[in-house]
């Protein structure tokens, strides 16, 4: 009976360490998703010309889901209109961080404000910016992500020696 108790407080740590690194590649992957969500609207506004709502919906289902719902509620934001605040944006969402929040926010209230041209001019913009913020969260994802699973690892042991 120790031994199963002991199996499953290691079992426990590691799945701890692994929730607390995958919150860094969840951010890497929205920032991706992010980054090829603007590329796709930059090269759709310039050539098909189709309407934003139509593009957004066709966007591709692994990379909105990577999106973390946001897609849906600039959606809901086209659909009924009203005012897109960062809070009707993400929800209770801990993702990313406040600044990146507002940065993000700022992306999807400038889309279809203006004309093709300067659209695509913003978006270039926010695709730079968005991969800074990537670059940042992969350096986060290299420096704190492997740190979970090992620190999982080593307080499970701690606690099967501290039992032995």
């Amino acid at each position: 009976m120790k031994w199963i108790m002991m199996i499953l407080l290691f079992a426990g740590c590691l799945l701890a360490g692994y929730l607390y690194s995958s919150r860094y590649k969840k951010r890497v992957d929205f920032f991706t998703s992010l980054i090829y969500f603007a590329q796709k609207l930059d090269v759709e506004i310039n050539f098909s010309r189709e309407r934003l709502k139509k593009l957004v919906e066709d966007f591709d289902s692994k990379s909105k889901s990577n999106l973390q719902g946001i897609d849906t509620a600039f959606l809901q934001y086209l659909n009924n209109g009203g005012e897109l605040t960062t809070d009707s944006l993400f929800g209770k969402k801990n993702l990313i961080k406040k600044e990146e929040k507002e940065t993000v926010a700022m992306f999807f209230k400038n889309l279809g404000r203006s004309d093709v041209e300067n659209q695509t001019k913003e978006i270039k913009n926010s695709i730079s910016r968005f991969e800074k913020l990537q670059n940042e969260a992969m350096a986060e994802y290299k420096k704190y992500g492997k740190l979970g699973i090992k620190l999982g690892i080593i307080a499970g042991l701690a606690l099967i020696v501290i039992l032995i």
